[in-house]
């Protein structure tokens, strides 16, 4: 009893102090939150090119379109033409700067950053020196603030070469979902083959991505989306499929080595029930809420981790190349596709944006650059 008091007493210390750090952070960003927000057109602009920005928070309202000078690249940087970009629920609730704890990151009162925007493909237009792996004219694919746009400057080694089997629009859908996906996967999860995955929001763009990653590693998959869906997740390789509007997964007999939560609708004890005895939990999506959500869910699955054989991991995916070249040779080679629900113009960006934020888009929606 006596230890168990000294853990709650340590527990209860690193809380206020993660409480007492936090209101200091809101308090630097609240003064520090400033932006610079370019004018409709840049003036004296030789090279323009046009790119979505948003200068406040708010709904797709907010999104504006101006003319930007075209960037030059320098040492390891790619300035690609951008063909396609893709649209990831991070890249509205950074629109949104919510929840509002976020903003201790994103700026308090108007966002620190306003290029808008992360995955896209494209075409090669210069290299810098250092850049030797790519030459003008390749097909790339990757992730940039600022992707939602005509041209976009990236590092070399925040792209991969764009597979011969995908379009330029299947590969825009690829960055962000499929990175989140594989490091869920095979890092936070650690699946391999003959472990039972259950993948909760098997339909989305990163849970279509999960569940093909998952069978990629020789794992036995069950997906749980809508009634709608159910098939959609059969055909990119689901074993099992469960309707989650006719069954409650968490009352069912079967045991998961690994449970991939794109969601967060069930509770921690309810997923407890149905995850194996020494069986990993990996939290990618959770309750979104206006102020603090998922930052308290968050915080249980780091305390149930402290007490429990089980693991209960929550993460942030890191971009980088050697996963982006994982994922192109999977597409390569016929294990990933890209799952697309619908195409939007460039014009028609802020539409795009108001549909993934509806939460119902099947796999990815894409915005096509001309």
């Amino acid at each position: 009893m006596t230890g168990r008091r000294s853990r709650w007493r340590l527990v209860r210390r690193v809380l206020s102090l993660g409480v007492l750090l936090l209101l200091l952070a809101a308090v630097t960003a609240y003064v520090r939150s400033t932006n610079e927000c370019p004018p409709a057109t840049a003036v004296g602009t030789r090279t323009p090119m046009g790119a979505w920005i948003h200068c406040e928070f708010g709904g797709p309202e907010v999104l504006r379109r101006v003319e930007l000078e075209r960037p030059t690249p320098s040492d390891s940087q790619l300035l690609v033409r951008v063909v396609a970009a893709s649209v990831n629920p991070a890249d509205w609730h950074g629109m949104r700067g919510s929840p509002l704890i976020a903003r201790i990151a994103m700026g308090w009162r108007v966002p620190t950053e306003v290029r808008f925007g992360t995955d896209f493909a494209g075409v090669v237009e210069a290299a810098g020196p250092a850049a030797t792996r790519f030459q003008p004219g390749d097909s790339v694919f990757g992730a940039r603030t600022g992707a939602l746009a005509e041209y976009v400057l990236v590092r070399h080694d925040r792209v991969a070469r764009k597979p011969a089997t995908m379009t330029l629009d299947e590969a825009a859908a690829i960055p962000v979902a499929a990175i989140t996906a594989l490091q869920g996967v095979r890092d936070q999860g650690g699946v391999r083959a003959g472990h039972r995955v259950l993948v909760n929001g098997a339909s989305g763009g990163v849970g279509t991505f999960a569940v093909q990653i998952a069978k990629s590693l020789g794992a036995t998959v069950t997906g749980v989306s809508s009634t709608r869906n159910v098939e959609l997740v059969r055909s990119i390789g689901a074993d099992r499929t469960i309707d989650y509007t006719a069954t409650n997964f968490t009352l069912d007999s079967a045991r998961y080595d690994v449970i991939v939560d794109n969601v967060g609708n069930h509770s921690l004890g309810d997923l407890a029930r149905v995850l194996a005895p020494t069986g990993r939990y990996v939290m990618i999506g959770g309750p979104s809420g206006a102020v603090l959500d998922p930052l308290p869910r968050v915080a249980a699955t780091v305390l149930r981790t402290k007490f429990s054989d089980r693991s209960w991991q929550f993460f942030i995916a890191q971009v980088n190349g050697p996963d982006l070249d994982t994922l192109a040779a999977l597409a390569a080679g016929g294990k990933l596709r890209s799952v697309i629900d619908r195409k939007f113009s460039f014009l028609d960006a802020p539409e795009a944006v108001r549909y993934v934020e509806t939460g119902r888009a099947r796999g990815k929606v894409v915005v096509t650059v001309p």
